[in-house]
């Protein structure tokens, strides 16, 4: 049933964008979790004149509940996961092992066709915005703020349309913002807040990466051709 929220992840994305403006300013880079975060985040960098990246992670489900997550996968090899459950739904060392062995090829895969070629966006110094189509137990986007930090970003914002207010809590103790425009009392399920949760299919993924990197370029060439301002007389 479509609870109060989003048209779609597009819809949702404009919004969100609205909240963001403000880091316009310090030039950000949006990197996307795949699939669902990307088309709201093409919409986020189409509104702030920013470059769209995407950051490869992979959640870990349980062995008999693959939806439920228990931990995530980042593409530079890093873990998180919540032992406790991981131990609880029945993950034994042997098991985990063979899954993060398996689980962290198809990301790499995946990743490589996401990139198409193109080199990823260098994201050291910067301020990154880190984008999900929604935030449950949170353990992606927190694999993917950590190996970000890691990997040198200077500032590290996790923006979503929807999240559980735990979730949002935890990626507010490890992030440096956390921008999200519906938090419910509780929250049953993410796509319960969209009237349209489709899949996101990794060609649609791949075409809006496309779509973005190229339309970031023209507006460069654009801004490159215009006559510097002169100081008035």
């Amino acid at each position: 049933m479509w609870r109060m929220g989003f048209r779609d992840r597009r819809a949702a994305g404009r919004e969100l964008a609205g909240q963001l403006l403000d880091l316009a300013q310090e030039r950000p880079i949006v990197i996307a979790l795949p699939r669902g975060g990307v088309p709201v985040a093409y919409e986020i960098a189409r509104a702030l004149h920013a470059p769209l990246g995407i950051f490869g992670v992979r959640k870990l489900g349980a062995p008999a509940n693959p939806e439920r997550a228990v931990g995530a996968i980042a593409e530079d090899g890093s873990v998180v996961l919540d032992g406790d459950t991981a131990r609880r739904v029945g993950f034994s060392q042997s098991l985990l092992d063979a899954t993060l062995e398996r689980e962290g090829r198809a990301l790499l895969r995946a990743v490589e066709r996401y990139h198409r070629g193109r080199q990823p966006l260098g994201f050291a110094g910067r301020t990154v915005i880190v984008v999900d189509d929604g935030l449950a137990t949170g353990l992606t986007a927190l694999a993917a703020v950590r190996a970000l930090r890691d990997g040198g970003a200077a500032r590290i914002v996790v923006a979503t349309p929807v999240g559980a207010r735990e979730s949002i809590g935890l990626l507010g103790r490890e992030a440096d913002g956390v921008v999200c425009s519906l938090i419910p009392h509780t929250l049953v399920s993410v796509g319960s807040h969209y009237r349209d949760f489709s899949a996101v299919s990794e060609e649609e993924a791949i075409a809006l990466l496309d779509d973005a990197a190229n339309e970031y370029a023209t507006a460069a060439e654009q801004a490159a051709l215009q006559p510097s301002a002169r100081p008035e007389a």
